[in-house]
């Protein structure tokens, strides 16, 4: 029989951790005076509370390392159980949610989504802010050490070709996950210091600047502003373009810089590729705008650069409605929130890595086609791919595919016309943030949808966080019968 107790030690554990980092927009909302402070003490309360119990009830159990059954309910559980009591200040607060838009809200800032049911981030109280923020900062961090130590184990998605790129876990998940988030975290902390300070000086106010960088370091987009990013015009928008950017390469190589390895960063296919692609897209993209939209060219650049940037990355800022732009910029921003940053970043959706491994296996199969008889074999960062990781990477596409699919048609289902019911499952799949449209465009939110597109959007966010299939495992009678 399945051991839960390790599971629920850890899962304990960061609740507990979650409920403790609520003192900081408890302080927030104390200097702020408006008097919103025991919203984040009564919610922290119970938060560390129910946590603690549940470490302390299943601490008997603990051993080194987790099983692989265990894990794969460790990566998913943590993502149900943490936005339920993240919710928590969303309804007790100022902004008085109902527990269906507050969980939308809290999944949404954990998965570094960015999609929001909130109107008004103007008047909110700072608190509120601050936490939806932190939110982001906390779900950013962990993705990172679940596509770098936990993924891989698990042969999610092609993510097994990474195992011998940073660290050998030799069998032990949990003791050298510690190890590993160690080195990320600090490099992370430095990463968000630094955007903060670059922000400050560009003129954001001190909280401005802080909630920002935590944003844009998780990739995750949430402002304080209705406006977006829109608030902030001319050179912030470059510097958050440089963090979306650093952020959405591979922490990997980041941490054995600090090692004293740079040559990985730069040799890195992902990378390459990655910026290649940004590049394209800004200078097609500002061609268009100064040719056919009214747009000086600095201006065009920047709005073409931060926006791509944003939506490629998976920050879901926006500085202009891009709506606005034309039919085939806004088909081009569709498919681009598709693409995504680099494997064992904060970065979301598909993957560099996974196109440019479903691009290899395609012309070694054009190879074979016109030369039947020669042996050829897909490479990847100048390593042949085994079957085991193709395979794994096209039944990803395929999962992937189809639960957009599904989701879009549901979201129908609910009275959504199609362009919000598409570009909605694709957002929240992709975890980008805005989608298309008026409603759940840029220039919009998600608070006019229903009740079940909402929590239909919650669930699409959890299975794309978690690479659609490390959730989907989790129904198949083996997993249990394991």
């Amino acid at each position: 029989m399945l051991d839960m107790r390790p599971v629920g030690y850890v899962i304990g554990l960061l609740v507990a951790i979650l409920g403790a980092t609520m003192v900081f927009p408890l302080a927030a909302d104390l200097i702020d005076g408006r008097g919103e402070w025991p919203v984040f003490l009564q919610s922290g309360v119970i938060t560390v509370l129910t946590g603690g119990i549940l470490a302390l009830s299943c601490a008997n159990g603990v051993r080194e390392g987790l099983t692989i059954q265990q894990t794969f309910l460790l990566t998913t559980l943590v993502w149900v159980a943490l936005p339920l009591f993240g919710a928590l200040p969303f309804m007790f607060g100022a902004t008085e949610l109902r527990f269906v838009d507050a969980f939308f809200e809290a999944m949404s800032g954990l998965t570094t989504t960015g999609s929001t049911v909130i109107a008004g981030l103007d008047g909110l109280p700072r608190g509120l802010l601050l936490w939806r923020g932190v939110l982001q900062w906390l779900g950013g961090i962990g993705i990172i050490v679940v596509a770098m130590v936990f993924l891989p184990e698990l042969r999610v998605g092609g993510m097994q070709i990474f195992r011998s790129e940073g660290f050998d876990t030799m069998g032990k998940i949990l003791p050298r996950a510690q190890e590993i988030a160690g080195q990320i975290t600090v490099i992370y902390v430095a990463l968000t210091f630094a955007c903060a300070l670059v922000y400050g000086a560009l003129g954001m106010s001190f909280f401005d600047a802080l909630v920002h960088s935590l944003t844009t370091v998780s990739t995750g987009g949430f402002s304080n502003y209705d406006a977006s990013f829109g608030t902030f015009q001319g050179l912030p928008e470059y510097a958050a373009s440089v963090f979306m950017i650093l952020a959405a390469l591979p922490f990997v190589r980041y941490v054995q810089m600090v090692n004293g390895h740079s040559a990985p960063l730069f040799r890195d296919s992902q990378v390459h590729v990655f910026l290649i692609v940004i590049a394209i897209l800004v200078g097609m993209t500002t061609v268009v705008l100064t040719t056919v939209f009214p747009h000086h060219a600095e201006q065009a650049f920047r709005e073409a650069l931060f926006n791509i940037t944003s939506i490629i990355s998976g920050t879901g800022y926006a500085s202009v409605d891009y709506m606005g732009w034309g039919g085939f910029l806004v088909t081009m921003f569709f498919v681009i929130g598709l693409i995504g940053g680099c494997a064992g970043s904060t970065a979301c959706s598909v993957k560099i890595f996974r196109y440019q491994l479903l691009f290899a296996s395609i012309k070694v199969q054009l190879q074979r086609i016109r030369t039947p008889h020669g042996v050829f074999l897909p490479r990847f960062q100048g390593r042949p791919i085994g079957p085991d990781v193709l395979g794994s990477v096209m039944s990803f596409f395929v999962f992937f595919i189809v639960t957009m699919g599904v989701l879009a048609w549901g979201l129908a289902l609910t009275g959504l016309d199609f362009i919000t019911a598409l570009s909605g499952a694709a957002t929240a799949i992709a975890n980008v943030g805005p989608g298309l449209g008026d409603e759940i465009g840029p220039a919009g939110n998600f608070a006019g949808l229903n009740d079940a597109a909402k929590w239909m959007l919650s669930v699409g966010m959890l299975i794309g966080r978690l690479e659609v299939m490390s959730v989907y495992v989790l129904f198949t009678v083996q997993f249990w019968r394991a």
